[in-house]
């Protein structure tokens, strides 16, 4: 056990002291808690001691069975148990405050502010290894289910033990108690800003002690009245038995963690649901001497950031996104890849999701002032200054292939997507049809079509899209349109049309067998094509 220097050590015993005139029980309650395994902070933890107490680096069994010495006679040095040399945890938090764990099956155990620099260093090291540029951070613990089990068994034993003694105060211990997190934090965070140069508070960049202990969670579960109901569920659920399966924490897949959340959700449910009777009768106490720590598994991660801007496609062998059937892409490119993997890559994120108010067909043009859109990084390494975003809108823009322009391009707040979505069904588009007729059109037809405002047309789902869209019957408001004749030809056709979000434009113009109606070749009284589609204008007020 590592020694305290005299100054930490008068600082411990300054805290009993108090501790002994505020929230302590008789002393002989102390040294016996102590005996059967229970550490100092959790001692001090169970009678309500306050934070400076929990979170002292100096205060050790050693130190706490001194200064019981120095105050009741009748507790030996020699006889005690509680300085036994062998490698034991404490019953109630399984090492978690003293601080202990272990890693990859090596073991650590130190007491004191060394060990706390440690785990801080381990933290930090972590940190520096993936490559985050941090300022600040928040510090998440998750705790094995057994240590709400183990801490309520420790209360109901010692109101059996000491319920009829008058210093003892029922219910008082629950409201009073400071929690295994609260405690470990409080212990960490200290060494942990000063290992990082960085502040604590509630960021976007959250380090994460996963704490787990396979024997403890084992046995907690072989005691739970509805294990074997779980069992059976597992098993009908899955085809096989996988209610024996340890978890492996070195290597863990997004569904182990959706599994081990379901399990410790269904335990604590299930130690809800039991009566303080029969925890007394399903958990021993004293329990078994605890010579495993917990394994610990230190992760990071960042909330998405967004990068949001406009985009103009130039090309019509493009899509939105990345478009692949039976293996074959189709296409040259898409707007989500070029833009995407230039905004993942200078802010060093692990992926990105790429959001568009809205799409257009690989063969339609996005023009005028772009579509607006959204870069959603995910655990980005670094938040890129408003220079490296121009930087990746410059090297997007003097591409070689001219496929994708962006303008407008920053680093936005996630309110933008809510924005964007609820924006979505209330915008305007501008197109630009070249089309043909099966006759040349009459300055009559010209002109009834550029004095049509605000037609209703109904439209049913198009065919070409039916084998991926549900069947349904949408209205849509054609605002305006205006058409002119192509120089030099005789039925080719310039249309220029403001419509609402959501209308078929190639449908309008051709009919889709009377799937649209009414459609220009329905207007017309004659057939028309559309030839090409330009997209001019998306209409909404951010983005600009």
């Amino acid at each position: 056990m590592a020694s305290t220097s005299s100054a930490e050590e008068a600082e411990a015993r300054s805290i009993l002291e108090r501790a002994a005139t505020s929230s302590f029980p008789p002393l002989h309650a102390v040294h016996h808690l102590l005996s059967v395994g229970v550490c100092v902070r959790c001692i001090l933890r169970l009678f309500g001691a306050y934070s400076s107490a929990c979170s002292c680096s100096s205060l050790t069994a050693l130190v706490l069975h001194s200064f019981l010495e120095e105050h009741d006679d009748s507790i030996k040095k020699e006889s005690c148990q509680c300085l036994s040399t062998d490698d034991s945890y404490c019953s109630v938090c399984l090492g978690v405050l003293l601080p202990a764990y272990h890693q990859d099956n090596e073991t650590e155990m130190t007491d004191g502010l060394s060990h706390i620099d440690k785990i801080s260093s381990m933290i930090s090291q972590a940190v520096k290894r993936e490559g985050y540029q941090v300022d600040e951070f928040s510090l998440e613990i998750s705790l094995p289910p057994v240590l709400a089990a183990n801490e309520r068994a420790a209360r109901l034993y010692m109101k059996q033990k000491y319920g009829n003694e008058n210093w003892f105060k029922d219910k008082t211990l629950p409201q009073q108690t400071m929690s295994v997190k609260e405690a470990l934090r409080l212990l960490i965070v200290p060494s942990l800003e000063k290992q990082m140069n960085a502040k604590h508070g509630n960021n976007s960049f959250r380090i994460r002690l996963t704490y787990t202990h396979s024997d403890a969670l084992q046995k907690l579960q072989s005691l739970l009245p509805n294990d074997n109901g779980r069992k059976r569920k597992t098993e009908s659920r899955n085809g096989r038995d996988t209610s024996g399966e340890t978890h492996k924490t070195n290597s863990i897949c997004d569904s182990d963690k959706n599994t081990i959340s379901e399990s410790d959700s269904f335990i604590y449910k299930t130690l809800e649901g039991i009566r303080d009777e029969e925890l007394c009768n399903l958990f021993q106490w004293p329990p078994e001497k605890v010579s495993k720590s917990c394994h610990l598994e230190i992760s990071c991660v960042r909330s998405p950031i967004y990068i949001g801007g406009r985009y103009l496609k130039l090309s019509r062998n493009v899509s939105q996104s990345c478009w692949i059937i039976d293996d074959e892409r189709m296409g040259e490119a898409s707007v989500e890849e070029i833009i995407g993997e230039g905004v993942r890559a200078i802010c060093r994120g692990d992926s990105y999701k790429f959001h568009a108010a809205g799409r257009e067909d690989i063969d339609v043009r996005m023009l005028g002032s772009g579509r607006p859109f959204l870069v959603e990084v995910l655990n980005v390494r670094s938040i890129p200054s408003a220079i490296e975003v121009q930087q990746i809108a410059e090297k997007i823009n003097n591409s070689e292939k001219k496929y994708v322009r962006v303008r407008n391009l920053k680093l936005v707040g996630s309110e933008i997507w809510t924005m964007m979505r609820e924006g979505e069904a209330e915008k305007q588009k501008q197109y630009a049809a070249l089309i043909w007729t099966s006759r040349e059109l009459t300055e009559t037809d010209l002109q009834s079509i550029s004095l049509t405002k605000d037609m209703e047309i109904i439209q049913k789902t198009p065919i070409r899209v039916l084998h991926r869209r549900s069947p349904l019957e949408r209205k849509r408001t054609i605002h305006w349109m205006e058409i002119e004749k192509v120089a030099d030809s005789s039925n080719y056709y310039l249309l220029l049309l403001c419509t609402q979000a959501g209308t078929y434009i190639k449908e309008f113009v051709h009919g889709d067998l009377g799937r649209t109606h009414p459609s220009i070749g329905s207007m017309l009284g004659c057939r028309a094509e559309i030839l090409q589609l330009d997209v001019t204008d998306v209409k909404m007020d951010f983005l600009q």
